[in-house]
C-alpha cells in the first residue's frame, strides 16, 4: 500500500503544497495524514466539491501554483460546473491535481448507490476532457504520477488521479477524546420511540441512515423511512418537498452536520416555503464520520442564526438525553419550520449493519407507508 506521506512529497515535490475537498473513504487515510500535517492555509476541507475546484482555481491564481483538488467520484457531478465553464484548457486554463476515489468500480464490491456512478467515472472524465490515471496499493507512486502531472503543467489544465480501494496505507492518528455528549444511536432512538405512526422520516446519507435502518427494523420488522442513500446534503429539500405535499403529515428530516454544510443554500428555500410541518433535526458531532471522522466547520457555526436568518420559525437545542426527551413529548411544532440541533459525540458500533433492502425497494416501502 502507499503511504500517505510519500504521495504527500511526491507532490510537493512537483510545487503542489495546498489541498482542498471533501473527504471520501477510500481517500481517508490520506485525508487522515494531510489533515494532521498541514495548517488551515494549506488544506481546506470544502463544503462540496465545486468549492473545491473553486479553492484550487483561487489558489492558482494568486500563487501561480497548481493545487489538490480531492473528492469522492459522486462528487464529480458537484465539480462539473467550475471545471467546464473556468478551469479547462479552452476557457481559463487552470492546472489543478484531482484525486478522486473510485467507488463503485466494475468488479468491486460496492453499495448500490455507488454502481452507476463508478461505471461512467472514466467516461466522465474523457467526456470533459481530463487525462487520468488510476492509482492502486502496488502502485510506484513517481512512475505513476510523473507523467500526468507533466501533463497538467505543460497543457495548463485539471488531470485526475482515479484511486482504487485500499490503495493509501494507514497511518497514527492523535487519539481523540471520548466525548460525554450522547451519541447518534441513542438520540435516533428516542426520536424513532417519539415518532408518530404516520410521519414521514426521510434521513441522510452514512450512518444516520444505517442506523435509523436498524432501530426501525428491530422495532417492527421494517424500515418505513426513506434512507437518502446517495446525493449528501439534499435529504433537506427532499424532506421540505414532501411536506408541501403532504401539509396534513409530519415529516422528519434527520439530518447531520455536513451533509447540511455541503447544500447550504437549501435552508432559505426551506424557510421561504415555511412547511409549518416540517422538522428539520440536525445531528451535530463537527465531523464527517463516515468517511473517516474528518472536522467540518460545524463547531463555529452558530446554527441558531443561521436557522432564524432564513426564515425557520423555530430554533431548539438539545445537548442531553433528557432534553431530547422532554421536547419530544412535547412534539408541538405547529409553527415550522424547526430546526432542532442536536449535539452528540462521534462513534458508532463496530458491527453496525447496511440496509438490506434495495434503494428502489426502500422507495416502494415508503411510498406505501406515505399513502
Amino acid at each position: 500500500m502507499i503511504l500517505p506521506e510519500d504521495f504527500c512529497q511526491f507532490v510537493r515535490s512537483h510545487g503542489i503544497s495546498f489541498f482542498a475537498g471533501v473527504p471520501d473513504s477510500l481517500l481517508k487515510n490520506l485525508c487522515a495524514y494531510i489533515d494532521e500535517h498541514f495548517d488551515s492555509r494549506q488544506h481546506v476541507i470544502t463544503a462540496n466539491e465545486g468549492n473545491a475546484i473553486a479553492m484550487a482555481m483561487g489558489h492558482f491564481l494568486a500563487t501561480g501554483s497548481p493545487a489538490v483538488a480531492y473528492m469522492q467520484n459522486s462528487g464529480l457531478g458537484n465539480a462539473i460546473n467550475p471545471l467546464v465553464s473556468m478551469t479547462c484548457e479552452e476557457v481559463c486554463g487552470i492546472p489543478m491535481l484531482l484525486i478522486i476515489g473510485w467507488r463503485g468500480e466494475p468488479g468491486i464490491s460496492d453499495e448500490p448507490q455507488h454502481f452507476k456512478q463508478g461505471q461512467i467515472t472514466p467516461e466522465m472524465l474523457e467526456l470533459l476532457g481530463i487525462p487520468y490515471i488510476t492509482l492502486e496499493a502496488q502502485s510506484d507512486v513517481s512512475a505513476a504520477c510523473s507523467e500526468i502531472i507533466s501533463t497538467m503543467l505543460k497543457d495548463s489544465k485539471p488531470v485526475a488521479i482515479l484511486v482504487r480501494k485500499n490503495t493509501f496505507a494507514a497511518t497514527a492518528k492523535s487519539p481523540q477524546p471520548e466525548g460525554q455528549m450522547m451519541s447518534r444511536e441513542t438520540a435516533l432512538n428516542i426520536i424513532n420511540d417519539h415518532l408518530t405512526k404516520d410521519a414521514l422520516v426521510i434521513a441522510t446519507t452514512g450512518k444516520t441512515a444505517r442506523e435509523l435502518y436498524e432501530i426501525q427494523v428491530k422495532a417492527t420488522g421494517e424500515c418505513s423511512a426513506f434512507l437518502t442513500v446517495g446525493a449528501m446534503g439534499h435529504a433537506s429539500s427532499i424532506a421540505a418537498s414532501a411536506a408541501i405535499a403532504r401539509p396534513e403529515k409530519t415529516v422528519v428530516c434527520l439530518d447531520g452536520d455536513g451533509a447540511m454544510i455541503m447544500h447550504m443554500g437549501a435552508l432559505p428555500i426551506i424557510g421561504s416555503l415555511r412547511p409549518n410541518n416540517l422538522i428539520h433535526i440536525l445531528l451535530n458531532n463537527n465531523a464527517h464520520e463516515s468517511v473517516g471522522g474528518q472536522p467540518t466547520c460545524a463547531g463555529s457555526i452558530n446554527i441558531e442564526s443561521l436557522a432564524l436568518a432564513n426564515g425557520y420559525a423555530q430554533y431548539i437545542s438539545i445537548e442531553s438525553e433528557a432534553e431530547l426527551v422532554s421536547c419530544l413529548k412535547r412534539w408541538d411544532f405547529e409553527s415550522g419550520p424547526c430546526l432542532m440541533e442536536i449535539k452528540i459525540k462521534i462513534g458508532a458500533r463496530k458491527d453496525l449493519g447496511r440496509p438490506e433492502p434495495s434503494p428502489y425497494e426502500n422507495t416502494r416501502t415508503f411510498l406505501k407507508h406515505a399513502k
